[in-house]
C-alpha cells in the first residue's frame, strides 16, 4: 500500500451506492494481499508440521511468533489502505462516526 498513487488508494473505497459495505481493492492491490495471505497460510501449516513431529517447543512458538507478526503486517497494510481511502472519504462527507469505528479497529488490532 505505501506510496500508492492516490488515484489508485481511492479506488479501495468500502462502500458501494447501495449502503453496503465492502471493500474495493485495486487488481494489484487483491493481489499483494492475496500472496501475503498465502505464504501465512504456508507458515500456519508448516507450525502443524512442526507440532506434528514434535519439535522442540521453542522452535515451534518462534515459527508462531512469525505467523502472528505476518499477520500483523497484512493487518497494517489493510488499515493503512482503509485510512487513506474510506475513512477520509467518509470524513469528507460529514461522517464523524467513522471516527470512533477507527478506533474500535486499532484497538482490536493491538491486542
Amino acid at each position: 500500500m505505501e506510496n500508492l498513487p492516490v488515484e489508485t488508494v481511492n479506488e479501495a473505497c468500502c462502500h458501494t451506492d447501495k449502503g453496503e459495505r465492502k471493500s474495493h481493492h485495486s487488481a494489484e492491490q487483491k493481489k499483494a494481499l492475496i500472496s501475503r495471505l498465502n505464504r501465512i497460510e504456508g507458515q500456519v501449516r508448516g507450525v502443524k508440521r512442526l507440532i506434528e513431529e514434535d519439535t522442540y517447543c521453542d522452535d515451534v512458538l518462534t515459527q508462531i511468533s512469525a505467523v502472528q507478526s505476518a499477520l500483523n503486517g497484512l493487518g497494517k497494510m489493510l488499515l493503512e489502505g482503509h485510512m487513506k481511502s474510506c475513512i477520509v472519504e467518509r470524513i469528507q462527507d460529514g461522517d464523524t462516526e467513522v471516527i470512533d469505528e477507527l478506533l474500535v479497529t486499532v484497538k482490536r488490532l493491538m491486542k
